[in-house]
């Protein structure tokens, strides 16, 4: 019995990990969100254009349906969450493509909010009196650091210091702990839709039933569907943390993986936060993540060194 399960399984993995995350999936679903992102960025501009002329009436405080610039903001809404199946499609192939994505997603999701800011601005001599004029100043600010930290990470990320015959050491260790990464990817899919729809059900009821105290507001349109998945990456980042362990008890791996998680938390709690914390806790976040993997390498290049020596 024990036997038939043990095959089985991988088998049913394979299939579904094919069908949710295989090459050709990710380039229908890039398809796809092309088309929806310019269906919403045509379905928005027609809505700013009927309360423009007073055929529809929505109460909404911001200027995210009353200025044509914010249209923008609805299919970068769509991008984003490909995004994140792209952060979902690369957690089984590398743990530091996987973050980096994260990183990218929060710095989209600032370019993102810099197209609110701009419906927003007051345009009056005093610029930093005014919250809306500040925000758009850090957030303008911080995409340009978080955009070079990125990059820097990027670097980082691509070094590989280890010989080739430790790799296939190394990769004959973890073949179970990909597998772990597979099943994680394959389950995150479906929550990722699931709170995916959700929220926007819930972002739609905001508008319409302003007064609804389970809907979603304006106020915190930025933190839709990526407050509650964070909260999810959070759980599996975790989980698998406690599996590295069955394949490796290195110590830099470990602080490696320990640190994006932690990154990863900070990055969760900027979304509780708004203005110039926001930021800082954005920017610490990546900071926190590059160093440590920053330390990681040099960490690697030396193991490297030493079992070059070995070899001579």
């Amino acid at each position: 019995m024990n036997n038939k399960i043990n095959m089985y399984l991988p088998k049913l993995l394979e299939n579904l990990y094919q069908k949710l995350l295989s090459k050709e999936t990710k380039e229908k679903s890039e398809r796809v969100i092309l088309w929806i992102a310019l269906g919403s960025f045509a379905i928005h501009l027609l809505v700013i254009g009927l309360i423009h002329f007073n055929l529809i009436i929505i109460n909404e405080t911001s200027n995210l349906l009353k200025n044509p610039i914010a249209a923008i903001y609805t299919p970068f809404s769509f991008i984003l969450v490909y995004e994140v199946y792209l952060l979902i499609y690369y957690l089984p192939k590398s743990t530091s493509t996987y973050i980096s994505k994260q990183y990218e997603i929060i710095a989209l999701i600032i370019i993102r909010r810099l197209f609110k800011d701009l419906s927003d601005l007051s345009l009056s001599s005093n610029w930093f009196n005014i919250k809306t004029d500040l925000q758009f100043t850090y957030d303008l600010l911080a995409s340009v650091l978080l955009f070079y930290l990125i990059y820097l990470f990027h670097i980082q990320r691509v070094k590989i210091y280890r010989t080739i015959e430790n790799r296939k050491i190394k990769y004959s260790r973890i073949s179970k702990f990909i597998n772990a990464k597979k099943w994680i990817a394959a389950a995150l899919v479906p929550i990722l839709l699931i709170i995916a729809i959700h929220s926007f059900f819930n972002w739609i009821m905001g508008i319409f039933q302003p007064l609804e105290t389970n809907t979603i507001s304006f106020k915190n349109i930025n933190n839709i569907f990526f407050e509650q998945f964070f909260n999810i990456l959070i759980i599996a980042d975790v989980i698998l943390l406690l599996f590295s362990f069955f394949h490796t008890d290195e110590f830099h791996k470990v602080i490696r993986n320990s640190g994006f998680i932690i990154s990863t938390i900070l990055i969760r709690i900027s979304f509780s936060v708004s203005g110039i914390i926001n930021i800082i806790l954005i920017i610490s976040a990546i900071l926190f993540g590059l160093s440590i993997l920053f330390i990681h390498n040099k960490f690697e290049k030396k193991l490297a060194e030493e079992i070059h020596e070995i070899d001579e």
